[in-house]
């Protein structure tokens, strides 16, 4: 079926605010390997924002996995089967000792909507605290905590919702030029806790996801956590960390998003990348929260979460995350693109910000460095610029003038220069075509701009033996271009 007929059957067929990725010229993607994608021309594409195929699209040892267990059977999880518990037993393994109950589901809506059951009847208490323009799914419960990302959208903010302010020390209340912002920004939790309680309401839960992703990914200062769980637990309230987008290793230093912060919360989620593309949750908490839904407690049921096929595609995830050492390779990875992105902001006038930890990276683009003015409409331009070079990113956060770099865990260096030369061209061209200067006030320039890569990032580079590596293609592209060198301090 060509994309037309394609698009035509959509429009009849099909809601109408279902979301297209590319709006203006949506692709037909008609399969994937890796971190490569191809629409129906089978034209590549580099996927550098999916952060559901985590380990890589169609990574053959997980397809076998869910295809020997489907020949083998599938029922709901009302049977005892072994991959259910091996999987948990796996799970619990990664995660502080304390926490190691699993309850699955499906989606990662479904895990926060849970974790908030849990949190309401472990506490008896009813109100939730969450983070201003965070998303953390779209069932009624969560699109109502959710409620800065909904804004303009006709939800109303329930009287058990109370927003804290996003701890964004670029544009937010407290900025980077600001003494101890972590403790600043979590001191305004602890005014919402107050609020609430002057008001008699009584706080369940403080949920967050340890990077907020929907907002721009804003990586939290240091103590924000660390200084709000303090809070919310004097108040008698549960921790929740939505590691939904964040966890599974994404971060390169940690497998969990709430250990750079040096903290333990009393509930954890996770979803997207647990299943690489495959739809399944999970909650994990301790034994205690736990058996609120037992010993006469309120009983649990889900019909398809931790089936048996889950299960395996679950326990394959994390064989190949372990076997092909992706944590690590996030961590290389993502300096070497946090350190050609700071360099592209030396030269680009449009970045206003460059942030991020392992590959879950969130690049400012501004129309004025100094009033740090969103500029939504360039952000657009570059994502669609990118993508006629066969790259793709996205734009996000509450102005949607935030690049979005979330690729798949087996992302290399050679994809991670790729990316970069050609987000160079593109700010290139953007600044030429619309007159705009350079960070140094001059217009664009041919000099090259010089990446000076730390030798532990390049040390054990992964291309060698890496299925997924690609020649890196030649842009049609026509003009100037500033090319990115990559300098080995060997």
């Amino acid at each position: 079926m060509n994309t037309e007929d394609a698009l035509s059957l959509r429009r009849d067929f099909i809601g109408g605010n279902c979301s297209l990725h590319f709006t203006n010229s949506p692709l037909h993607i008609v399969r994937a390997t890796g971190q490569y994608m191809y629409d129906d021309t089978d034209q590549e594409y580099l996927d550098a924002v999916n952060n559901v195929a985590h380990v890589g699209h169609c990574h053959p040892k997980v397809v076998k996995a869910g295809q020997e267990q489907m020949a083998l059977l599938n029922a709901n999880f009302g049977y005892v089967h072994e991959n259910q518990v091996i999987y948990a037993k796996r799970l619990t393994e990664l995660l502080p000792e304390k926490l190691c109950v699993c309850f699955f589901v499906n989606t990662g809506s479904e895990a926060n909507d849970l974790a908030l059951q849990l949190a309401r009847h472990y506490t008896k208490n009813s109100d939730i605290i969450s983070i201003n323009h965070a998303y953390h799914g779209n069932l009624s419960s969560m699109l109502d905590i959710s409620h800065g990302y909904n804004e303009g959208r006709g939800f109303e903010l329930r009287e058990w919702v109370h927003l804290a302010p996003c701890p964004d020390t670029y544009r937010g209340r407290y900025r980077d030029d600001v003494a101890n912002p972590g403790e600043k920004y979590a001191n305004e939790v602890k005014k919402v806790i107050d609020k609430a309680h002057s008001k008699g309401r009584r706080i369940a839960a403080f949920i967050c996801d340890t990077i907020i992703a929907a907002a721009g990914n804003i990586v939290p200062p240091k103590n924000y956590l660390k200084e709000v769980y303090s809070h919310v637990k004097k108040a008698g309230g549960l921790c929740i960390a939505d590691e939904v987008q964040v966890g599974y290793g994404r971060t390169g230093t940690k497998y969990w998003g709430f250990e750079t912060q040096d903290v333990i919360p009393d509930i954890v989620t996770i979803g997207k990348p647990i299943g690489n593309g495959h739809p399944m949750a999970a909650v994990i908490t301790t034994k205690e929260i736990a058996r609120v839904f037992g010993d006469g407690g309120r009983p649990y049921a889900n019909t398809f979460g931790g089936n048996p096929v889950s299960c395996a595609i679950g326990i394959a995830v994390l064989d190949v995350m372990k076997e092909e050492n992706l944590m690590s390779n996030s961590h290389k990875v993502g300096n070497y693109l946090l350190t050609g992105l700071h360099k592209l902001m030396e030269a680009h006038f449009l970045i206003g910000q460059v942030r991020g930890m392992g590959l879950l990276i969130g690049v400012e683009i501004v129309a004025d460095r100094h009033t740090r003015k969103p500029a939504p409409e360039q952000a657009e331009k570059i994502i669609y610029k990118m993508k006629e070079d066969h790259i793709l990113i996205s734009n996000i956060g509450p102005d949607k003038n935030v690049l979005k770099i979330d690729p798949p865990l087996c992302f290399t260096l050679d994809n991670a220069t790729q990316l970069l030369d050609t987000l160079d061209m593109v700010l290139s061209e953007i600044e030429r075509d619309q007159g705009l200067p350079s960070s140094n006030g001059r217009l664009e320039s041919n000099t090259p701009v010089s990446i000076s890569i730390p030798i532990d990032v390049i040390s054990g580079e992964n291309n060698q033996n890496n299925p997924n590596k690609r020649k890196q293609p030649t842009t049609d592209r026509e003009g100037p271009v500033k090319k990115v060198k990559v300098i080995d301090l060997d």
